[in-house]
């Protein structure tokens, strides 16, 4: 595998990785077949807004990761820190053929270092029904399920 470059924006870089936000969406859909529905509907332009109005209350850190030849983005975390000093792991995403290769590992690293930095006083991050394979991935850094909020599905609109 060739260099990976890792580097880090702000909320002005986060259409840099709305390609590969769309590809987690598409692996979240096809993992959890009750809430199709909800992810077959959940848009770039939708998650931008939220990410942003989180952004003007607290902070954001988007870590990037390139290939280091081609400068092509592999992977990304997206980071928010509340004003009530709550951190969150917002989105990560390693496309498929670079996982495994501790990329998804100093992505995760960086960003609890920037809110270790700016005194958190919370961690947190939602894993995706379906996703719980990743368990063991964020063990490694001290996080483990703490509440499972259950919701219902309205066999109308399957996986509001």
């Amino acid at each position: 595998m060739n260099k990976i470059v890792y580097g880090e924006t702000d909320a002005s870089g986060l259409d840099l990785i709305s390609s590969l936000w769309k590809k987690l969406i598409e692996y979240h859909r096809v993992r959890s077949p009750s809430f199709t529905g909800h992810y077959g509907r959940v848009t770039w332009d939708k998650r931008k807004k939220k990410l942003l109005e989180k952004s003007k209350s607290g902070a954001i850190r988007i870590d990037l990761a390139r290939e280091g030849t081609s400068g092509t983005l592999v992977g990304y975390c997206v980071s928010t820190i509340s004003k009530e000093k709550q951190g969150e792991i917002e989105s990560l995403y390693v496309e498929e053929h670079f996982r495994r290769c501790g990329i998804g590992d100093n992505l995760v690293i960086n960003a609890l270092k920037w809110m270790d930095s700016n005194s958190v006083i919370k961690k947190i991050v939602g894993v995706g029904v379906g996703n719980e394979e990743v368990f063991e991935f964020y063990r490694r850094y001290n996080f483990y399920p703490r509440t499972m909020i259950l919701e219902q599905v309205d066999n109308n609109r399957k996986g509001a």
